[in-house]
């Protein structure tokens, strides 16, 4: 599962946390936290056939399922299946054709309780028949549900909502499957599975596996139904039922197919595309041919947790659903990345599947891997580094992630698994281990990896365990202090060069606390013309390094492959650092130096970094040049200013444009008016509203009419260009478009435009309705969101309003804004 949750550019993240609900076993005596066993198979699925039919006036699914089981090894005469806030009609045991009423208790409208016919022996199997109603709108909110509670989700289902599609879809993980059908709902569990579905004939249907018969009935429904003869977990069972249009694709002799809105249709090489691609790639890779019966990918509305990797059926939130003209600002970015990580999951997840949650670093790190290494094979190295980069920001950001193992066996249930440690921090832990073992290796290992455990649940000492069987290193210390472990190294690095004995030594710290970590690394010694390679392990919380060298070096590039994952504090010099810019070869390496150099701008060697950043080779670090650039010394900005607007003008990438442009509006300087106006016919929507935004600095006239004329067709950031022209120099007659665009707006653009553009025309408009309206929409933002932190930001924004209209004699409106901040500060975060 792509985790698309609420990762905002504003840094006021809170932990993200998965939750999965457990039974309460006995606890840690150390901590009180409950242990985590894996679930204990009394009987296995064997079999999972569903016919299951939609109400859409009450949102209710009506199903008959024929479930195939048997004794995992001991005999029993009892079966337990999780079923959710269901109504049950019967249950029955088939014999001979028929079906023979079960005994049973439903407990807590949670979970099934079946008493046999008669006792099973391990392996015999038998069929279990149930008729069943789920009702998913009217199950509460439960301890270790929050995410995904319901499992099935009704989108606009009596279609009153004239902007949005009516649709059915499902979420199953982590265990909510049992919300539209009874199971046993654990991920060690494998089934093969035949559903079929009634529908509005209007309507097109996907689920795993493939589709074996469509047939048309008399009322105007027809019944879809899919197979799926490769066993898999039950929170991987997905429906998804809606006006869509299909694109056909194909690798090898597999079908590949793209379930899109009918408008974004035309669009949907352009967002797919790439996938018989990646297909190719990771089988290759792995040495294992992607193994579901077909591939397909459909985009569906109001899905909150970015895309699910259902076997042979990802299912993706609309976010990754664009226009070619959005395509272009972001070429190798949210969506690719999202279409790579949910495939790799494909293997990992779906063929060998963690056998319970807390071993879940098993499909999720190895998803993030998979992207960023397609990001590192098909745009650069350069690529994956910076992306992992944020990975690890991201990690280190999480203000609980360290105190918790990647595999923990232990938590309580408000804590939950850390969401960045599985996350971020796993996919890390793959590539420090891909470094350590050499990608030859390491992509052999997964190979075996995943030949042992194809179809069969796994745990991380199954991964170790293959990687050894492979390389033929011990890799104890490895997975028992990054998997078995928490935390990560912090790192202090000093240098001292000798020039009487001709030594360079290295001192490197381990601040943490807790375990003293053991890590190989590689140190590069540039000295003159030369560069030697060491590898060395560090091993202790204080480490001596010494190096004989014929001249004091030039640089000493501690962890050279930079594939550490560590906070560190590295006491290098501005030369050494300009020296790594210009020499050492890595995304990293050139990163650090314009780091440095963003905090010492006044320095010779830090206006060197950033004039040199600003023609970097990869396009990323072009853009953190140019909004690293203070403007506050003009002289240097001199210098920068023809690089800057020949960027804005030529670029490749048009969101290093877009950079240069928003750098150039800083100056409010006419000279590069023609450059603004030329931008505006930019095909690029990022461009042109941040030619629209600059434009409006030095020619706001000019800019309010450009933006009247942009209006019709305005999508975007073009769409909240123009609301900051509006909010500028606009009245009461621009704010139906300003409120328009707000509510459609993303959250981010939302809390953006109610700092910076939405006070203004608040202030300043004469219908106090309007004036009502856009202080409501602020106060609903910063209560809907406060436990991210922003509550503060647009308070600000509210007294500010506040102020501006008892300048206007306001009172009335004034006070409504005081309120309004009254009940943000009374609201629970």
């Amino acid at each position: 599962m792509k985790q698309h949750y609420l990762r905002f550019l504003f840094t006021l993240i809170s932990p993200a946390i998965f939750t999965v609900a457990h039974a309460q076993l006995p606890t840690n005596p150390k901590d009180g936290k409950g242990y985590r066993e894996t679930p204990v198979k009394i009987n296995d699925l064997v079999d999972t056939k569903l016919d299951v039919r939609f109400d859409y006036q009450k949102s209710y699914l009506y199903g008959k399922e024929w479930v195939t089981l048997k004794p995992h090894f001991y005999t029993t005469d009892s079966l337990r299946l999780d079923a959710k806030g269901m109504d049950i009609h019967q249950i029955a045991i088939m014999k001979g054709g028929k079906l023979q009423p079960l005994q049973y208790t439903y407990e807590d409208s949670l979970s099934l309780n079946i008493k046999l016919d008669k006792k099973y022996a391990g392996g015999e199997q038998y069929v279990v028949f149930i008729d069943y109603t789920s009702k998913p709108n009217l199950l509460h909110d439960k301890p270790g549900f929050k995410l995904d509670g319901k499992g099935l989700y009704f989108v606009n289902p009596k279609g009153t909502e004239a902007d949005k599609p009516t649709q059915i879809w499902t979420q199953g993980e982590a265990e909510s499957s049992s919300c539209w059908f009874p199971t046993i709902d654990n991920p060690g569990q494998k089934t093969t599975q035949q559903l079929s579905m009634t529908v509005p004939a209007k309507y097109t249907t996907l689920s795993n596996g493939l589709l074996i018969s469509q047939k048309t009935n008399a009322d105007g429904t027809r019944t879809d139904t899919w197979k799926q003869k490769l066993p898999h977990s039950p929170y991987l069972f997905m429906m998804a039922i809606g006006d869509f249009k299909v694109y056909k694709d194909k690798w090898r002799d597999k079908e590949v197919n793209y379930y899109l809105e009918p408008k974004y249709f035309p669009y949907a090489k352009a967002v797919f595309g790439q996938t018989p691609e990646m297909m190719e790639f990771f089988s290759k890779a792995l040495g294992v041919d992607f193994p579901w019966e077909k591939y397909s990918q459909v985009v569906v509305r109001d899905y909150p947790l970015g895309a699910m990797e259902n076997s042979s059926a990802t299912l993706l939130g609309d976010y990754v659903q664009k226009s070619p003209w959005e395509l272009i600002d972001d070429p190798n970015g949210t969506g690719g990345t999202t279409i790579a990580h949910e495939l790799f999951h494909q293997w990992f997840g779906d063929l060998a599947t963690c056998e319970s949650w807390s071993n879940e670093t098993l499909n999720e790190s190895f998803a993030v891997f998979g992207e960023k290494y397609w990001n590192e094979k098909k745009y650069g190295k350069d690529d994956g580094q910076a992306k992992r980069y944020d990975e690890l920001q991201a990690y280190l950001n999480n203000k609980t992630a360290a105190n918790q193992n990647l595999v923990p066996f232990y938590y309580s249930d408000s804590e939950g698994i850390n969401g960045s440690n599985i996350y971020d921090k796993g996919g890390l832990v793959l590539n420090m281990l891909r470094n350590y073992l050499g990608d030859e290796a390491f992509f052999k290992g997964l190979g075996v990896y995943l030949k042992n455990r194809s179809f069969k649940s796994a745990e991380v000492q199954d991964l170790r365990l293959a990687q050894e069987e492979v390389s033929g290193k011990d890799l104890n210390w490895f997975f028992n202090q990054w998997y078995y472990g928490a935390g990560h190294p912090i790192l202090d690095i000093t240098y001292r060069w000798d020039e009487a004995t001709k030594t360079e030594k290295v001192f490197i710290s381990q601040n943490q606390q807790g375990q003293i970590f053991l890590l190989p690394i590689a140190v590069d010694v540039y000295a003159g013309s030369k560069t030697e390679r060491h590898q060395v392990w560090l091993s202790h919380a204080k480490d001596t390094l010494s190096f004989k060298v014929a001249t004091q070096p030039d640089l000493v590039n501690v962890d050279a492959d930079k594939i550490l994952l560590t906070k560190k504090t590295d006491h290098k010099t501005m030369t050494e650092l300009l020296f790594q810019y210009q020499h050492a070869p890595l995304y990293m390496d050139r990163f650090e130096a314009l780091l440095a150099a963003t905090d010492q701008q006044s320095t010779a060697e830090g206006k060197q970094i950033l004039t040199a950043a600003l023609k970097d080779k990869y396009y990323g670090l072009r853009i953190k040049a140019i909004k690293a650039i203070k403007t506050d010394d003009q002289a240097f900005m001199a210098t920068l200013l023809p690089t800057i607007s020949d960027l804005a003008k030529n670029d490749p990438n048009y969101p290093v444009r877009t950079a240069a442009l928003n750098l150039l509006a800083k100056t409010n300087a006419p000279a590069y008016k023609d450059i603004y106006v030329s931008s505006l016919q930019s095909p690029s929507f990022g461009v042109r509203a941040a030619a629209l935004t600059a434009l409006n600095t030095i020619a706001p006239e000019q800019a309010f009419k450009t933006a009247k004329e942009l209006q019709p067709q305005a999508e975007g950031p073009i769409s909240l260009a123009i609301v900051s022209v509006y909010a500028a120099n606009g009245s009461d007659s621009e704010w139906p478009y300003v409120t328009a665009a707000f509510k459609k707006a993303s959250v981010q653009a939302k809390f953006d435009n109610a700092i910076k553009s939405m006070p203004k025309i608040i202030g300043r408009m004469t219908n106090r309705t309007y004036v009502a309206e856009g202080i409501n929409s602020i106060r609903d933002l910063a209560i809907s969101y406060k436990k991210y932190g922003i509550a503060a930001h647009l308070i600000i924004s509210l007294e500010e309003i506040s102020k501006q209209r008892k300048s206007m004699n306001d009172n009335e409106s004034a006070k409504l804004a005081e309120d309004a901040i009254k009940q943000i500060n009374d609201a629970k975060a």
